[in-house]
């Protein structure tokens, strides 16, 4: 086919006069040739011609012709559209109901000043909530609450950077491990999912029979420390912390082990070719090709991190370690200080602390997404 349009090149330059001739860099004549739009949708290169030693290309004068406008044809997505908004409806319904609504009251009543949550009255906007559990304004009372900054803001942010590192760096060599397995894999995977799929006030309850003073930790260690009731508020972290990580690894081990089984096997065998040992295939081929795993994982942790309260409620069964009785709620979280806030009727309070919890989750994952786009590799 391209001979033939050669040809038909060749015939046009002899026997057409071309419009416009120029002098080209490599000492070649350039003509132009009008053949109108017959070719220029076919052959769009330039064509040489030996003989005469001559570019021929083609141009025409002619503009292009409007597009077609396909009439009479029925839009059949656009008439079936309500088909979708009836099976999104239902979605859309639990959506506005249970997450936009309470967010956007829990914002207002953050705002509102001796707002009754039983009446639903308030006596104006203000910012008097927030300046209360940031220690900044007094109560209504005449007294200064500091609980929120001292003890539920530092345990918060302990839980979150001590717990969500380890557990992924745990459940990342255990997933490498598994996968190398061969034998009884389905059974360890099965093993290591328990957790995830049992009960946390039960596991909660476990795990402080097991740090008791009288439990089996300070029998093996043969030690007498106080974990859990009574115990000073930096010991009893501890536990708390080895909890949530040991909770949360069946989850990311599930995500990593899924992410690896579709690596492709040839990076290791290229790797195993250069001698490369195994931290560095783990640093330099795992965790980059994981890095989307990773990245969600991450981002899915330290919500649930800042979020947390049950692991506090089921070893402590209060906002400090002497449980209910506690005077000082040196355990408590941001979301534990929510909910008793939320049982005293300082409504207002309470919302002003889930707003402040919900800008910071808020603005740590945009910070998250943004570092991201440098770090994952898809």
């Amino acid at each position: 086919m391209k001979a033939f349009f050669n040809k038909v090149l060749y015939f046009l330059h002899i026997k057409k006069k071309p419009q416009a001739v120029a002098q080209s860099t490599n000492g070649l004549m350039v003509a132009e040739p009008d053949v109108g739009n017959m070719y220029l949708d076919t052959y769009k290169e330039d064509s040489y011609n030996e003989e005469s030693n001559t570019i021929i290309r083609l141009v025409s004068p002619k503009s292009k012709k409007k597009d077609y406008a396909v009439k009479g044809i029925e839009d059949v997505a656009s008439k079936n559209n309500w088909k979708a908004w009836l099976y999104l409806g239902p979605v859309i319904i639990l959506i506005a109901v249970f997450l936009l609504y309470p967010l956007i009251n829990t914002i207002f009543i953050a705002f509102a000043k001796d707002y009754s949550y039983a009446t639903g009255t308030f006596k104006g906007i203000t910012l008097e909530n927030f300046g209360v559990i940031f220690h900044i304004t007094p109560t209504g009372a005449g007294g200064w609450e500091e609980n929120f900054i001292k003890y539920a803001i530092p345990n918060t942010l302990i839980i979150t950077f001590v717990t969500v590192p380890v557990s992924i760096a745990l459940a990342l060599l255990i997933s490498v491990a598994l996968n190398s397995i061969k034998w009884f894999q389905k059974f360890l995977q099965t093993v290591f999912f328990l957790p995830y799929v049992t009960n946390a006030v039960a596991i909660g309850l476990v795990f402080s029979v097991i740090f008791n003073k009288d439990g089996i930790i300070n029998y093996i260690f043969n030690s007498n420390i106080t974990w859990i009731y009574g115990a000073e508020r930096w010991v009893a972290m501890i536990p708390l912390c080895i909890y949530i990580v040991w909770h949360s690894l069946p989850f990311k081990i599930l995500i990593l082990l899924s992410g690896l089984q579709g690596v492709d096997k040839q990076y290791y065998q290229a790797a195993q070719i250069d001698a490369a040992s195994k931290f560095k295939t783990l640093t330099r081929i795992t965790v980059p090709l994981l890095s989307p795993q990773i990245l969600y994982l991450m981002i899915t942790s330290f919500i649930a991190a800042f979020k947390e309260y049950t692991s506090v409620v089921s070893m402590f069964g209060g906002p400090g370690t002497l449980g209910k009785n506690s005077i000082t709620p040196d355990m408590e979280t941001i979301v534990y200080y929510v909910y008793q806030n939320v049982e005293k009727g300082l409504t207002s309070r309470a919302a002003a602390a889930a707003v402040f919890l919900f800008v910071v989750i808020l603005v740590f994952t945009f910070i998250q997404m943004k570092v991201s786009k440098a770090r994952v590799h898809y």
